[in-house]
């Protein structure tokens, strides 16, 4: 697993004995336990920060979504462009 680092943490008594407690059902240390925790909260934040990225549904009238011919893109943006001067302003 690598090299390991020393540290000291500082518990709450009523936190220090659950989680002894805990090590001691499951046959583990406190360490092991700490570690396991750590990974959790570490996994986490990692999952909320990635947002998943939803595509917008863009069906019309619950058809199939419109594409438009890749051939036809100049004109329909000559004809957009045309629409929107010959439009009267209001």
């Amino acid at each position: 697993m690598g090299t390991h680092m020393k540290t000291t943490i500082e518990l709450s008594d009523a936190l220090f004995s659950s989680a002894k407690e805990l090590a001691q059902t499951r046959q583990t240390t406190l360490r092991a336990l700490v570690e396991e925790g750590l990974r959790r909260v570490l996994s986490d934040s990692q999952a909320k920060a990635k947002p998943v990225f939803k595509l917008k549904d863009a069906r019309v009238r619950g058809k199939h979504m419109l594409v438009a011919d890749p051939r036809r893109w100049q004109q329909m943006e000559e004809e957009h462009v045309i629409t929107r001067v010959t439009k009267p302003v209001p």
